[in-house]
């Protein structure tokens, strides 16, 4: 498939699933959606509840807890005692109790960051009980949120903000369910590795040497690593292999598939508030924002690798070092920008050798806080927040109270809001700082310099945004960068995630108040604008000092930016 038909073929799907994806999943969690009701009921008889039995914020936000909590101790217990469970064709041991702790955090917060090689460490069981359960139940805890905020602003005078049980099972039975095993069909019939028979050895009749080639249940867990802004791969190689990546048409998709519920999701928030005016001037934000990234992104990568230039070594065509040449440096650069706008985290190249400003575009579309347009829920309730935050800027322009969507903007709004924002920003900032100053976090990266402070930077910086990419460089397996990622991560989601509830039980509790002649109006372009400004500037303000010590500093010693 030609780049141009890539783009047009990828701009005209998306924009179908923003329209009929984003209704359908209204519907969804409307209520007005019962087809698959004989398996719902039974797991609301089971947990004691029914969608009739609504929540107020504070126990919204208790039950993610626990739920989270106990995912947590689940999948930490399953991988700590993995060879004495079934489906270990490889006899793999147990995982040690730091890495155990980084991957259940990873995979439990939707970050996916893998401080292992899949094939090598991980048995079918644990693949399949527990990383790839997670990899469905996480989203739908990050669109449950995302729809319990929408209600906020939906909903007049309400103490509840909807059922958490209810909303993460109808995401999961109406929405991930049926798209991943629809996609997964075609990672399998395109030639992706579906199989619980064991790896193959081949021996090497002409020297003898014996090869280990690891096999098992990759192709659908590709379907909702990449439909669930998850990432993590069955292969350390990740969609970089063609075990799991095998055509041009299986990276069209995966591209699709990370886009495709966080863009739609605005338009959810449209139909759900009675205003598609608005799910569009949200998208309009983040499709602008995203367009520059994949933009630069691009551009950078066409250039040669100044590292092969340094060496002597000339080329007409792009950075390809790293790079599968089933795909190009174009269509990788357009991977990357996907996976790291949202909160995917996979990668069909090694990051690591993007060029310094390649590299940036990666790290700063998840410095932005990943709303461009983000992780499946996480995207949305994301920019909602920054939202909150453009209308107030925005009343104290017009000198009036502000308002969204009939909503009063007030103090306590705007504290959320703003703790939601920076939640992320101090928590990445202080950890690199502290990583930079203590032998056992200076010993991780393979690189000196600036390339080697963007590789801790990028970690904590992907840990923190629950991404889960890698510059590769970095030693992330080690009793520090284990313990200090887990925390990342932990703070990464659930510092903006109840912020973001309790945000929606504020607003659900108010009335609406009536639009006048000086009412703000944020449903068209100057509030699209403002909310740019507000994403860009708040991610400015509170990084452009690390990453101009890494990416910009590494490429301006080649004596250019472009």
């Amino acid at each position: 498939m030609g780049l141009t038909w890539t783009i047009v073929t990828l701009v005209i799907a998306l924009g179908l699933a923003w329209r009929f994806l984003g209704s359908y999943m209204a519907a969804v969690f409307e209520g007005r959606v019962h087809f698959l009701g004989w398996a719902e009921r039974p797991v609301y008889r089971l947990l004691g509840t029914s969608p009739d039995q609504e929540q107020t914020w504070k126990r919204y936000a208790g039950a993610l807890i626990v739920f989270s909590a106990l995912s947590i101790a689940l999948t930490y217990v399953i991988i700590r005692i993995q060879g004495s469970l079934p489906l270990n064709p490889q006899h793999l041991g147990a995982v040690p109790p730091a890495l155990s702790f980084n991957t259940a955090a990873s995979f439990v917060t939707n970050t996916n960051w893998q401080n292992y090689g899949g094939e090598t460490t991980m048995s079918y069981f644990s693949q399949m009980g527990a990383l790839t359960v997670q990899q469905f139940v996480t989203p739908a805890v990050g669109i449950a949120v995302a729809i319990a905020v929408v209600r906020g602003f939906s909903r007049r005078n309400s103490p509840t903000i909807g059922n958490f049980w209810v909303d993460i099972t109808r995401c999961l039975l109406y929405v991930l369910l049926p798209i991943a095993f629809v996609a997964g069909i075609i990672f399998v019939g395109q030639g992706a590795v579906q199989t619980l028979a064991g790896p193959v050895h081949i021996r090497n009749a002409l020297n003898g040497v014996t090869q280990t080639i690891p096999r098992g249940p990759i192709g659908f867990m590709e379907a909702i690593k990449q439909l669930g802004t998850n990432g993590g791969g069955f292969l350390n190689a990740n969609s970089a292999t063609p075990f799991e990546n095998p055509t041009g048409l299986t990276n069209w998709l995966s591209i699709f598939l990370v886009l495709c519920i966080p863009f739609s999701l605005t338009y959810t928030f449209g139909k759900m508030v009675g205003s598609v005016r608005h799910g569009a001037a949200l998208l309009a934000a983040m499709v602008i924002i995203f367009g520059i990234w994949v933009g630069g992104t691009t551009i950078a990568e066409h250039q040669q690798n100044p590292a092969v230039a340094a060496a002597g070594v000339h080329a007409n065509v792009g950075n390809t070092v790293g790079k599968e040449v089933r795909f190009g440096d174009t269509s990788t650069a357009l991977f990357g920008a996907a996976s790291t706008s949202t909160s995917t985290g996979s990668a069909d190249a090694s990051y690591d050798s993007f060029t310094p400003m390649g590299g940036f575009f990666l790290i700063t579309g998840m410095m932005l806080g990943e709303v461009t347009p983000g992780g499946v829920g996480s995207g949305l309730y994301t920019i909602l927040i920054y939202a909150i935050i453009a209308v107030f800027i925005g009343g104290l322009m017009i000198g009036r109270t502000p308002e969204y969507l009939g909503k009063k903007i007030q103090a306590k709004e705007v504290k959320l809001a703003g703790l939601g924002a920076l939640v992320m920003p101090i928590a990445v900032l202080v950890l690199t700082a502290i990583a930079v100053s203590i032998h056992a976090g200076r010993a991780g990266p393979l690189n000196a310099g600036p390339h080697g402070f963007t590789e801790i930077l990028y970690a904590l910086t992907s840990q923190g945004n629950n991404n889960g990419s890698a510059f590769a460089g970095l030693t992330g397996n080690t009793a520090f960068y284990n313990v200090v990622g887990g925390i990342d991560m932990l703070i990464g989601r659930f510092g903006i995630m109840v912020p973001a509830i309790a945000l929606g039980g504020v607003l659900a509790a108010k009335n609406v108040v009536p639009e006048s002649l000086g009412t703000f109006r944020t449903d068209n372009g100057m509030f699209v604008g403002l909310v740019i400004g507000v994403i860009v500037i708040i991610g400015g303000l509170t990084f452009f000092p690390a990453v101009s010590l890494g990416p910009i500093v590494e490429q301006l010693s080649h004596g250019k930016f472009f």
